[in-house]
């Protein structure tokens, strides 16, 4: 095994804490996702990516930064791949999904802030995530105001943060914000890059990110069937790492576990019996390493078929449309793209509704499980009108808020029974 000791330094990591954070992490894996029977051959590709998370792929990251790429980091769906990647930069996913230093960020942070916020200071204070630190930019999107206000308090503590401020209603005069802050993004990325964006380059980003988007949509409909031919972990696993390896060496490794799938279904082979309950979750993105509600779902008899998360269907669904010859007209193809993201932060929101429903019959579901992270305030206000439209329509829905800690998983994981028990007599 490679000894990344000497990189993790010169970023500035705290090798002790660090090392006990990978140990850590490596045993969940471990008794979390390594356990499970039957799984797909593709996922050893995953399983290779989660060993190399912070050595291999944080070593690539520094060979670009040699290179002359610049490396941008972002927390949110919201912050275009496509035109970071027409400089030639790096997009990367930030740490933000485990229970980690909260002590530390709660020196800065109210108690009573939503642990992703929380993770993402702990994270940074505990120096112990290389992609936080391996960034020449990260960018913080006002989605929230709990983001809005912690991004104040995280501009000191980096490099250099930028603030993308978005539109939080569905209008023309609101697409046309997006697409303007947009555009001051591309004046950053220029700026800090040195490369100038072209209609060429931009296009060649759009197809590559189209690429890996098409890929996990492909392996969302996939679940549809019935024997479930992946586990929902696994396939959270997969949506996971979409933001974190190089793209077109994800786009082909999730392609080939497609292919295995499919093989998979023609034969009537599933990683759970036939009938296993099958369910939605919907609600707070669930970012690396976030296992837990997964994990009990998935060890109380039942599966996960899909997820209406950023880290899921909400995040990939929309394909950004290739028209036009121009920046400027590419441009409003990606806002037009990013516009249709039916975030929680958005009022008013129908058509998240209206795609909850979508998926629990495409997918076969029997019921949803609608997770909202202790004060999120945006899907905690969301849950009450989604439970109650969902269950009018026929669609049993548990909500359970909870945060990253196990504290109250023995809590969950009854009430996690007891809807099973439900399902199973509807």
């Amino acid at each position: 095994m490679t000894d990344y000791t000497k990189m993790w330094e010169s970023l500035g990591l705290d090798i002790k804490t660090h090392d006990a954070l990978l140990a850590g992490l490596g045993k969940a894996y471990t008794d979390i996702f390594l356990s499970q029977k039957n799984r797909p051959e593709g996922m050893k590709y995953f399983d290779f990516v989660m060993s190399e998370v912070h050595g291999l792929r944080i070593k690539e990251l520094m060979d670009a930064k040699e290179q002359g790429r610049v490396i941008i980091g972002s927390y949110c769906v919201f912050v275009p791949e496509e035109l970071v990647l027409a400089v030639d930069g790096v997009a990367v996913g930030l740490c933000a999904g485990a229970e980690f230093n909260f002590e530390g960020a709660e020196t800065l942070l109210p108690r009573n802030t939503c642990s992703l916020i929380k993770s993402a200071f702990g994270f940074k204070l505990g120096k112990v995530c290389p992609y936080l630190e391996s960034c020449d930019v990260i960018v913080g999107e006002n989605t929230c105001d709990g983001k809005k206000k912690a991004y104040e308090i995280m501009g000191p503590l980096v490099k250099d943060l930028y603030i993308m401020d978005l539109p939080q209603t569905k209008s023309e005069m609101a697409k046309s914000v997006l697409k303007e802050e947009y555009r001051k993004f591309i004046e950053k990325l220029e700026k800090v890059s040195g490369k100038k964006i072209t209609a060429a380059s931009l296009k060649k980003a759009v197809e590559l990110v189209n690429a890996k988007r098409r890929a996990v949509k492909r392996l969302a409909a996939i679940r549809a069937a019935d024997p479930a031919p992946i586990s929902g972990l696994d396939s959270l696993l997969v949506n996971q790492v979409f933001f974190h390896d190089d793209p077109v060496r994800f786009t082909d490794a999730v392609n080939k576990l497609c292919d295995e799938l499919e093989v998979r279904v023609k034969n009537h082979n599933g990683v759970f019996p036939k009938g296993t309950t099958r369910v939605i979750v919907s609600g707070c993105p669930m970012a690396v390493p976030n296992w837990k509600l997964p994990f009990l779902i998935e060890s109380s008899n039942g599966v996960i078929v899909g997820e209406e998360s950023c880290v899921g269907e909400r995040g990939s669904r929309w394909l950004t449309e290739v028209k036009g010859n121009t920046v400027d007209e590419l441009l409003d193809a990606i806002t037009d793209r990013y516009f249709n993201i039916d975030c929680a932060v958005f009022t008013p929101n129908p058509s998240r509704l209206e795609y909850i429903k979508e998926m629990t019959k495409k997918l076969h579901a029997k019921g949803v499980i609608h997770y909202s992270l202790q004060f999120c305030q945006p899907y905690i206000m969301e849950s009450g009108p989604v439970e109650k439209e969902l269950e009018k329509s026929g669609i049993p829905t548990l909500r359970l808020e909870t945060d990253y800690g196990m504290e109250d998983a023995g809590q969950l994981k009854t009430r996690i029974e007891a809807f099973g028990e439900r399902l199973k007599k509807k």
